[in-house]
C-alpha cells in the first residue's frame, strides 16, 4: 500500500483539485494572521497542498519543528515565517515528486521572507523510521502533521518515533482523518480510498489507545468536522462508515494521569499569547478567558505549566489534595455530531 500511496501523490494527483473527497483538503476558514503568510508561499507549492486541517499551534518563534509528511512544503513555508530566522523547520516525506517541488523553491522563500539564511530543510524518508534520518532523541520542540498519519501502514511506529524525537514538554500537534468504526480489510486494500485518506483512517478509540501506549497519556481534541464524500462510487463503497477530520494535540509530559483528576487547581490566563488577547483555547473543552479564574484538572495544569505556555499563565494550587474525577470528564466518542447522537441513544 505504501507504493500505491507514493504513486497516488507523486503521479495521479497533480494538484488539490484532483482529490475526490474533502478528507485531504480542508475548507476551514483561516485565521486573519495566516492569510498574509500564505500569500508569500509560491503558487506551485500552494497548488500541491493536500491537508485536512490547520497545523499552526501557538508560540512558535525560535522553535525547531518537524513536519511529518510535508509534501510540497506548504505548511513548512508557513511555519518557517512563524518560527523566524532563529528557528528551524524540517520536512519529511516519502514522495520524491512532492519534495522536488518543495526544494526548488527554497531560495524563493528565503528571499520572500527576508532571511539571511534559510531555516528549512527537506528529508526523504519514512515517518515511521525517523531514526534512519538521524533525527536524534529529544531533538525537536514541536511536531506537526497534516492528513498524513492515516496513510502510514504502521501508525503505532509513527507515534512512537514522534514521542522519541520530541523534547520533554514538547507536543505533537496534527490533523488527520478518523472513522466511527474500524475499516474492513477489503476497503483498506482499495488504493483510491486509501489515497483519499479514508480507508487508512483510524477508528477514533483505537487511535486514543495507540497514543497512550506510545507515551502520549492524555490526547486532547482541538477541533473536528465531518468529512463529506461527493463521489457516489466511493460513497457506495464506504456505506455507513462516518469519517471525521480532527486536530489533536499530544504532549510529551511524563506522569500525566489517565483521567482528568481534580486537585483543586486553577489558572488565570494573562492574555499575552499573540493573536489570542481575549482568550486562549487549549483544546475543544478548555476555552480560557483572559483574567478569569479557570478551574483545571491536574493534567491541564501541567500542559500549561510544564510547557512553553508557562509564562502566559498564573497558577494556583498543587497536587497535595485530590477531589476525584474532574466534573464533565467525558469518556465517549469526542466528535460533536456523533456525541450528540450518543446522548439520544442507549448505553451499554
Amino acid at each position: 500500500m505504501q507504493e500505491a500511496v507514493q504513486k497516488y501523490y507523486g503521479e495521479t494527483l497533480t494538484n488539490s483539485q484532483d482529490l475526490q473527497t474533502n478528507a485531504c483538503c480542508t475548507d476551514a476558514a483561516l485565521p486573519h494572521f495566516v492569510k498574509p503568510l500564505l500569500a508569500r508561499v509560491h503558487a506551485e507549492v500552494l497548488a500541491r497542498y493536500y491537508g485536512c486541517g490547520l497545523v499552526l499551534p501557538e508560540l512558535l518563534e525560535g522553535l525547531t519543528i518537524l513536519d511529518l509528511g510535508c509534501g510540497a512544503g506548504r505548511d513548512v513555508y508557513v511555519l518557517s515565517q512563524l518560527v523566524g530566522e532563529k528557528g528551524q523547520v524540517i520536512g519529511v516525506d516519502m514522495t520524491e515528486e512532492q519534495l522536488a517541488v518543495a526544494r526548488r523553491h527554497e531560495k524563493y522563500h528565503q528571499t520572500a521572507f527576508g532571511y539571511k539564511r534559510g531555516n528549512v530543510r527537506f528529508l526523504h524518508g519514512d515517518i515511521a523510521r525517523l531514526d534512519e534520518l538521524e533525527l536524534a532523541d529529544a531533538s525537536v520542540d514541536l511536531i506537526v502533521s497534516n492528513c498524513v498519519i492515516n496513510l502510514a501502514p504502521d501508525k503505532a511506529a509513527v507515534l512512537r518515533e514522534a514521542f522519541r524525537v520530541l523534547k520533554p514538554g514538547g507536543e505533537l500537534y496534527f490533523s488527520d482523518v478518523y472513522s466511527d468504526r474500524r475499516i474492513p480489510a477489503d476497503l483498506m486494500r482499495d488504493p483510491v480510498l486509501y489515497g483519499e485518506c479514508l480507508s487508512g483512517a483510524l477508528y477514533w478509540n483505537d487511535f486514543l489507545q495507540l497514543a497512550r501506549n506510545s507515551g502520549f497519556t492524555d490526547p486532547r481534541l482541538v477541533d473536528d468536522r465531518p468529512v463529506t464524500i461527493d463521489n457516489p462510487a466511493l460513497t457506495e463503497k464506504t456505506g455507513n462508515i462516518r469519517f471525521y477530520s480532527a486536530t489533536y494535540r499530544l504532549f510529551k509530559l511524563p506522569g500525566l494521569e489517565l483521567a482528568c483528576e481534580d486537585h483543586g487547581q486553577s489558572v488565570v490566563y494573562r492574555g499575552t499569547i499573540p493573536h489570542h488577547a481575549h482568550a486562549f483555547r487549549l483544546d475543544k473543552h478548555h476555552f480560557i478567558e483572559t483574567g478569569r479564574q479557570f478551574p483545571v484538572c491536574g493534567n491541564t495544569w501541567r500542559m500549561l505549566h510544564d510547557t512553553r505556555f508557562i509564562r502566559h499563565f498564573d497558577f494556583y494550587g498543587d497536587f497535595d489534595r485530590h477531589f476525584g474525577i474532574f466534573p464533565g470528564c467525558g469518556m465517549g466518542m469526542p466528535f460533536a455530531e456523533a456525541a450528540a447522537e450518543q446522548q439520544q441513544g442507549g448505553c451499554c
